[in-house]
């Protein structure tokens, strides 16, 4: 990822597992479910993969996988996590650690057949260059799925929180604080098809994401499995549902060549 996720990967990680990382991640794995099905077997590539949560669901429904991300650290949290996987999962997948704006330099144009890039253009002033590698190694036939920070719902959460002084900024404005300390990027839907429409992109769907736990903590614990359960076929049904998905503080993207 950029460097400016790296002030605040450490609080970053130590909220993997907890309520608001379960409800983004599900919510991911069953969108890319219907858009990348498991058969046939499709070489993707996760751009910014982290500690890898959606690169390991790739692998495990038979897909072969790439995931590149400049934290040694966050590679070497998915070695371990890969090393518990039975051998034909290791065998499908390859990490390379680089840098998400230098992609063109690091693998062959249209390499692969569906691009993965999930919580990464908000830690990008200018998210132009990985937009620009994103679309030079996507197959003629391949998808996109981006998950981004919603502008148009920059004013919800301290709004929630009864900050009004912060409120008031974020409605004009597409930075802000995020909870792990880092000063960020959010786009707007419109401008962000554009970008996308403007390399051969085509958004064919969009989801919001978080739309009832963004206000949780941090630190929030996963609840029982029934209501977990019933929170996620809330969460699931809101996000591809207005206006709810339209002030999700994430939204979920589904491109392909236009």
């Amino acid at each position: 990822m950029a460097s400016d996720f790296a002030a605040g990967e450490a609080q970053w990680r130590e909220r993997l597992g907890r309520l608001r990382d379960v409800v983004r991640q599900e919510l991911v794995t069953r969108r890319l479910r219907d858009h990348l099905p498991d058969r046939p077997s499709r070489r993707v590539l996760d751009v910014g993969c982290g500690q890898g949560t959606q690169a390991l669901a790739a692998a495990r429904r038979g897909h072969h996988v790439t995931g590149v991300d400049s934290s040694p650290v966050l590679l070497e949290d998915f070695t371990a996590a890969l090393a518990a996987e039975p051998p034909e999962i290791r065998a499908r997948v390859r990490l390379v650690q680089g840098d998400a704006a230098r992609l063109a330099e690091l693998f062959a144009p249209a390499g692969f057949d569906a691009v993965l890039c999930h919580g990464v253009l908000m830690y990008f002033a200018d998210p132009a260059p990985v937009l620009d590698g994103i679309a030079a190694l996507l197959a003629p036939d391949g998808i996109v799925s981006l998950l981004v920070r919603n502008a148009e719902s920059l004013a919800m959460r301290p709004g929630l929180a009864g900050d009004w002084a912060t409120a008031q900024r974020a409605f004009g404005d597409v930075t802000y604080r995020n909870r792990i300390g880092v000063t960020a990027r959010a786009d707007r839907l419109g401008e962000l098809m554009a970008a996308l429409a403007g390399r051969g992109l085509a958004v064919r769907a969009w989801y919001g994401v978080r739309v009832f736990t963004d206000h949780a903590p941090g630190d929030a614990p996963v609840p029982e499995p029934a209501e977990l359960a019933a929170l996620l076929a809330c969460e699931e049904r809101a996000g591809c549902t207005d206006p709810y998905r339209g002030v999700a503080p994430l939204v979920h993207l589904i491109a392909d060549r236009d």
